[in-house]
């Protein structure tokens, strides 16, 4: 077999078994472990046989580890792309922010948002503060984010993934 034909083959491979090892993390940490083992098990069958024939060629020429390992960068990037695009979720957001500062909370409300609110007291200033939470799906993070910005350019806000959610509405 050439050359290039191998790096080709051992490219293309390792993009098809880390595209999955990415997604199959991704499906894992939304609780999906019969689909992540399922997925595991073709990950390793693909990666065992394209390293096998990769690890007997002797390493004469750097072609084969370089495709080895931009097959394997790729298929993180595309497994990372895929998971984003195709894995539902829910998106936990916390909000800090001027007590004062009732555009941001009257925005949210016109928009159909559910959250809470806590006050809080700051041992920094004296400034009284209180914390929005929201859960929103994955698909509304960007609305969001820009909704919080436009309201409030000073808010503290954390961004966090969220595996479940009960009694309660998402937008």
């Amino acid at each position: 077999m050439s050359v290039l034909l191998l790096c080709g083959k051992i490219f293309f491979a390792r993009i098809l078994d880390v595209t999955i090892a990415t997604f199959r993390q991704n499906i894992m940490l939304k609780g999906k472990n019969f689909l992540g083992a399922f997925l595991a098990f073709l990950e390793i069958l693909i990666w065992f046989f394209v390293a096998r024939e990769a690890l007997l060629i002797p390493i004469d020429n750097l072609l084969i580890p370089i495709s080895y390992s931009l097959g394997y960068a790729t298929g993180t990037f595309l497994g990372a792309f895929l998971a984003k695009r195709f894995i539902k979720g829910v998106i936990g957001i916390q909000v800090i922010t001027d007590e004062d500062k009732k555009e941001l909370i009257n925005a949210l409300k016109m928009r159909g948002y559910s959250f809470n609110i806590l006050h809080l007291e700051s041992g920094y200033k004296s400034t009284p503060k209180i914390l929005i939470f929201l859960e929103v799906n994955k698909k509304s993070l960007k609305k969001v984010e820009n909704l919080i910005q436009k309201n409030d350019s000073d808010a503290f806000i954390a961004i966090s993934d969220t595996r479940r959610v009960y009694n309660g509405s998402l937008k």
